[in-house]
């Protein structure tokens, strides 16, 4: 059962549209389903929201601490309200997945990402949920923190958005605790679109 969703990012306008934001797209996203507001709250050095969903209380956190220290703001609110690893998911940019897909996984490592880096340091296990937002890679490693940092091109932003609109409608099970269901949900991705027929004599 999911109490907490955080979404990773850097704050400032200059982020706001680069890759290594997904997961504050993913947030918003949420935040809009739920109808809640996102406000700043330096308890948690974040944005953050509280909504009711049957009862149970769901924050939704972005940290505004930039990506390095991701971990400051979600180990204060998760202490804070006594919020066990295993009932956090973390939503996040991932390079090892295209753009327009997302994988929903517990545990593992933080593989590079320094977001996850700082949240394993603070939560102190690697024991939380991820929502892998794809952002594709750029083929060369010299090239990620550049790749990161950029614009994705308009077509990438609408296959990213896609798997942030798909994802988010399974954000009551991940509540429910219904994680099979979920992933069902977040891995089952469009099909591509057909091509247009050849015209006769072509």
């Amino acid at each position: 059962m999911i109490k907490l969703f955080v979404g990773l990012g850097n704050p400032g306008a200059e982020y706001e549209d680069t890759r290594h934001n997904a997961g504050f797209w993913w947030i918003d996203a949420l935040a809009r389903d739920l109808n809640v507001n996102l406000v700043p709250d330096k308890s948690y050095f974040a944005k953050v929201a509280r909504s009711q969903i049957k009862g149970q209380t769901v924050w939704l956190l972005e940290p505004q601490t930039f990506m390095n220290l991701s971990g400051k703001s979600v180990g204060a609110l998760a202490k804070f309200f006594k919020i066990a690893p295993q009932e956090i998911l973390v939503a996040h940019d991932e390079l090892d997945v295209v753009p327009g897909e997302a994988k929903l996984k517990f545990g593992g490592s933080h593989a590079g990402h320094n977001g996850l880096r700082d949240i394993h340091a603070q939560l102190g296990t690697g024991d939380y949920w991820r929502l892998r937002l794809g952002i594709g890679h750029p083929g060369v490693k010299a090239e990620v923190i550049n790749w990161v940092l950029k614009k994705p091109m308009a077509e990438q932003r609408d296959l990213i958005q896609e798997s942030i609109a798909r994802s988010v409608k399974a954000a009551d099970m991940l509540m429910q605790g219904e994680m099979e269901k979920a992933m069902v949900q977040i891995h089952t991705s469009k099909p591509p679109r057909p091509k247009p027929p050849r015209p006769e004599g072509v």
